[in-house]
Parts: structure tokens; sequence; C-alpha cells
């Protein structure tokens, strides 16, 4: 079994709690890592590890922290295998999707934010005699908690702009997934990067809250579900910390009919099953036409039950475990009460005769948008099918939700697909595609799923701060 500490100040380092917990791979069932449980001890550690490195690395020249950031990618790649395969033991994904997905978007990330840091920039403004100029500049130490299904990815998005920036980092991996943040943290000092800049606390929800409390963090950026980021947000009001909410989703993802039919069965299959339904951003509710419903869902079923729900080291496997067994019952219970409330299980649904947390991928149909299967994120394997007969009726029956993560169009029309684009309530809308999330462009929800943005140039200004600095030119007129 693996032990996992904690990391601080450039050093795995042992939780001083006396307390300890099992991280259970998904895929068998067995315990894969025993973890140090940060006390509140630690994580003051953490934090003035990460404060006493903030001077020097915030006047680092950008140059430099780019560079490491660089060499902290670089590294990445070359062992995205070993990377890919503790995250699959650690999450129960396929390894398909981990190799070409996960580790590799991480190393991504940082090599676009490597690109930035020297860009960072603030404004110049011309007053006649005198002038003005804006500087971009860090928060400090930034907190970032991460969520279970993209482990490396999620330690990466927060990371990547937060150092870029000039600031320094406690992050909190979800404790259901507790391995690859510390290799990512000894990835980081191989590369270079001073200690105390990246450090990493293990631990529970108390943790968490250490964190978002804590009277010498600038920042909170969380990825998790919307009741926990509420949590957050309130509790951070009490010191004004800055936050990035990166919450749940319903999404809808629309299907015209004249769409291309193949091309949109593929996408509600991806955004419904990859990732064994544990995105935040998944396309669960999939409105087709009422005219070609019956055989949409004829192709889903047909196409769903080829797809191989099994061992997830198989690269054969399209279909991985669920978490944990928690969260294996919460998606047995929401697909019973599915049924119970009189929708159609066309395929699926039941758990998979294994050691393991595995579910069949479930398709409904025959549901209506009262349903707790529709408005619900129940985060597994299951994809609702709701026809609709016009624009407009499906456009308001996709908003009516308290939910704005994201959202998908089919249509080869372009005018409809940028009209519906512009009145659906979400912050990410793909067209003709679904989920996809590279770096260089924003990633974030409208509503309640969420506050800020992550990626992209936007993620900047959410790790920095604006100073206005006034020069005056002639002398100060004098009142008095």
């Amino acid at each position: 079994m693996l032990d996992i500490d904690l990391y601080i100040a450039g050093t795995p380092t042992p939780a001083t709690s006396g307390e300890a917990f099992e991280s259970i791979n998904p895929g068998t069932g067995q315990a894969l890592a025993r973890v140090g449980q940060a006390s509140a001890a630690d994580v003051d550690r953490a934090v003035a590890a990460a404060r006493e490195a903030y001077p020097a690395w915030s006047a680092t020249p950008a140059t430099e922290r780019a560079r490491i950031l660089m060499r902290a990618a670089a590294l990445l790649r070359e062992r995205n295998e070993e990377l890919a395969r503790w995250e699959v033991l650690d999450t129960g994904k396929p390894i398909g999707e981990a190799a070409e997905v996960d580790v590799l978007s991480a190393a991504e990330c940082y090599e676009f934010f490597a690109g930035i840091a020297p860009s960072i920039r603030g404004d110049h403004y011309d007053l006649g005699s005198s002038f003005a100029y804006t500087r971009r500049e860090p928060l400090g130490v930034c907190a970032g908690i991460g969520a279970w299904n993209y482990p490396i990815q999620i330690a990466s998005w927060k990371s990547a702009p937060a150092l870029a920036s000039g600031n320094t980092m406690v992050f909190k991996p979800a404790e259901l997934t507790p391995v690859t943040a510390s290799m990512l943290a000894g990835i980081f000092t191989e590369a270079g990067l001073p200690d105390g800049v990246f450090n990493v606390v293990q631990g529970d929800h108390r943790v968490g809250q250490m964190l978002t409390a804590h009277p010498d963090i600038a920042k909170v950026s969380l990825t998790g579900e919307v009741g926990t980021g509420k949590k957050v947000m309130a509790a951070a009001a009490t010191t004004l910390k800055y936050v990035t909410l990166e919450l749940g989703g319903k999404s809808p993802l629309i299907v015209f009919d004249d769409a291309d039919f193949d091309q949109a069965v593929t996408a509600a299959l991806m955004a419904n099953f990859y990732t064994q339904g544990e995105v935040c951003s998944n396309g669960t509710r999939v409105f087709v036409p009422r005219t070609m419903h019956d055989a949409f869902v004829a192709e889903l079923k047909s196409r769903a039950e080829k797809l191989v729900v099994g061992d997830p080291l198989d690269p054969a496997t399209h279909v991985g475990a669920l978490i944990s067994e928690d969260h294996l019952q919460k998606v047995l219970t929401y697909i019973q009460m599915g049924v119970d409330a009189g929708a159609q299980l066309l395929t699926g649904g039941r758990r998979v005769d294994r050691p393991g947390f595995f579910v069949e991928p479930a398709i409904f149909h025959g549901c209506t948008d009262d349903m707790a299967i529709v408005q619900e994120e129940i985060f597994g394997p299951v994809m609702t099918v709701l026809p609709f007969e016009t624009e407009d009726e499906v456009v308001e029956r996709a908003n009516d939700t308290h939910y704005g993560l994201a959202a998908g169009v089919f249509t080869r029309d372009l005018q409809r697909a940028h009209r519906v684009a512009a009145r659906l309530e979400a912050g990410n809308v793909w067209i003709n595609t679904y989920n996809l999330t590279p770096s260089n462009i924003p990633f974030g929800g409208y509503k309640q799923s969420g506050i800020g943005r992550e990626n992209s140039t936007a993620a900047i200004d959410h790790y920095t701060q604006l100073k206005t600095v006034y020069v005056e030119m002639d002398g100060l007129d004098n009142p008095y």
C-alpha cells in the first residue's frame, strides 16, 4: 500500500494529527493508499511556508517563472504513462482517458500559462500634463481545493495561473483521490520551483474549512458541489477572500433535426458516459426533436450496449468504475427514482457483478422536466432523453434550471447555432461538439454553477489584483 504524506516547503512531511485514512481503488474496492490527515498545525505550517516563499517568488522575473512551469510540463509529458496509471488506480476512469487527456491536459495548462506569464501587464492612461498606469499584481497565498474526478488536471488548472501570476499555493486534493497531487508537488520541486511555492495538505472537509477560514490566505479556488461552494463562499466572506467556484451542472445538449445524426449520437454518448458520467459539464439532458426521437433512442441503445464496462487499466474499456461504494449507491438510487417516477429505462442501470464500483450506462426516455433525474445532478452514467417541438420551447426548457455550467447545440444551420448559443444561460456552449476544454479558452458557469473563470487569460484576472498609479508631472495645486 502506498503511504502518502503532506508536502510542505519542498519536502514530504508526515501529518501531525495522528489520523490517517485509506484511499480505495474504485476498480477493485481494495485499499490503494494510506494518507495522513492534516491537522490545524499542519495547515498553518503549509500556509506559513507559502507566505515565506511569496516575496521571492512574486519578485522572480516572469520569464524565469515560465521556464520552471515549462520544465514541469515536460516532466508531466515524460511521465505520462506512470502518472496516468496512478490516476486510473485512484479514480477508476479508463486508462485510455487518463493517458490521452488527464496528464497531457495538465501539461498543456502549464505550457499555456508559462507563455502567458511574461505578458501579464497593466494599462497606461494619458491625463494631459500627468498620467496614470495600472499594474497587475499577485494576490499572495492562494488555496486550491480539488475534486475527485480529474485530480491532476484540476490541480494544474488552479496552480498554473496562480504560480504564473506570482502567487504561492496550498492545495488540498479531494480525500478520495489524494495520490497525484503529491506526485505533482515532487515534479515541481524537480523542475526547480522554490520550496514553499506549492504545498499539498491532505484530508477531509475539515482541511478545506481550515484553508477557507485562514486569515493569511488571499483567495480560495474550489471545484466541487454547489452546496460546498456556498459554504466556501460564506466562510471566505469573513475575511473577504477572493473566490473562484467551479461547481455542478445539469447541462442541456440540444439536437436539431438538421444535425449530423451520427455525430449527435456520438456527442450524447460522450457527454454522458465519458469518465463514467463523473463530469460536471456533462450534457445529461439530451433534447431531440419529437420527429427523430424514436430513431435517436434506438441508435443510442444499440451503441450504448456495445460499450465495454470493466477493468479501468484495460485499454479496451470504455466505462470505468464510479469513485466509491457510497457514490455508486447514490447513482443506483437515482436510477430507481427514475423508474419509480415513470421514466422508461431504455438500457443499463444495473450494478456490474464484479469487484469494484461499476454500473451499466443508463439511458432514460419518456421523462418529464420535473423528474428528479432530469432536475438534479447525478454525476454518474445516467442520460435522460427529452423530446421537443420548437426552438423557443427547447431553449426555455434548457434554461429552466438553477445550474448554468454548459450546453451543447447540434445543427447545420449556422444562424440557428449562434442564435441558440446566445440565448442559452450557460458559461460554456459547444456547437457540434461537446466537453472540449483547451487551456486557452475560459471555463466556468452561470447561475449556481460557479463564480469566476478558469483557464485562458481570464484566469489571470482572478489571480491578480489591479493597482492604479497616478503620476503628477506638474506641481501640486495648492488650495490652502
